[in-house]
């Protein structure tokens, strides 16, 4: 299967409307093939992150941003399930505490985006902060209308500082959500999962849905656009970000550095 990363892009400086992107698409002829693609392209994601931790030159931020169970989780599993954690990092951002309020809210961000030779994952990221924070009205409006500026300057400054940017949208159906909500209270492994919050956030889905279309619109940049990943169904959505992570990594040309030396250069024995 071969997967077209513009086919999911939402471009810069068009009319997006988040209506127009399914949730649920059939690219596989069944789970059996999406889950081989996965394999496939999970096994050189692998030998991609050795060179890249090899060759600390560059580095690779991965977003993933989408309603509760749209599978930021699932995802991040998928995409490194064949790579060891040698230079792989995931950060999750939540409530922020007393001391990250005390400093501007990218600050927290920028500790933990990735040094060179280092992949990063944002489970949730620094969009919780013109998403939540806009719908729930945590911060004036004012404010939250900054922030899309604030933003693509922030990863305008990463971008030129050597790190690479993919930026994905988990696009759920409100039905799906609440499939997988239910799932949660039915499967002992997954009670740990439930949150009541996330049917407090469910009764805001409308609100939610705007927020993402407008964030869309405001940050989908020429350098680093954000990909609509339709996600109702599990092994597609992964399949198809595991394929995008992949060829984006290949695009960066990571290599193993060449020593200098050679056998004849010293005395083995």
């Amino acid at each position: 299967m071969i997967i077209d990363p513009k086919d999911y892009i939402a471009h810069a400086k068009t009319k997006f409307k988040l209506a127009n992107h399914p949730t649920r698409i059939d690219i596989f002829s069944d789970k059996k093939a999406a889950k081989a693609s996965i394999k496939s392209d999970a096994k050189l994601i692998a030998d991609l992150s050795h060179k890249l931790y090899a060759q600390n030159k560059k580095s690779l931020l991965i977003v993933l941003q989408g309603m509760d169970t749209s599978g930021k989780d699932g995802t991040t599993s998928a995409i490194f399930s064949r790579t060891p954690p040698l230079n792989l990092h995931v950060a999750s951002f939540k409530a922020p505490s007393k001391h990250e309020l005390s400093h501007d809210y990218l600050w927290r961000v920028h500790n933990v985006c990735p040094g060179k030779g280092q992949i990063t994952v944002f489970n949730r990221s620094h969009y919780e902060d013109v998403l939540v924070v806009k719908v729930r009205k945590f911060a004036p409006t004012k404010a939250v209308n900054k922030r899309y500026r604030q933003i693509n300057g922030f990863e305008q400054h990463l971008r030129e500082n050597g790190t690479t940017i993919l930026k994905f949208m988990l696009n759920m159906s409100f039905d799906t959500q609440g499939q997988r909500l239910a799932e949660r209270l039915e499967e002992p492994h997954k009670y740990w999962k439930f949150n009541p919050g996330d049917l407090e956030d469910r009764l805001l889905w409308p609100k939610f849905m705007k927020a993402y279309e407008i964030m869309v619109k405001r940050t989908s940049t020429t350098r680093a656009p954000w990909h609509i990943i339709p996600s109702d169904n599990r092994s597609v959505r992964n399949a198809i970000i595991t394929n995008i992570v992949r060829q984006k990594l290949e695009s960066m040309n990571p290599a193993y550095p060449d020593p200098g030396y050679r056998p004849g250069d010293f005395i083995i024995s």
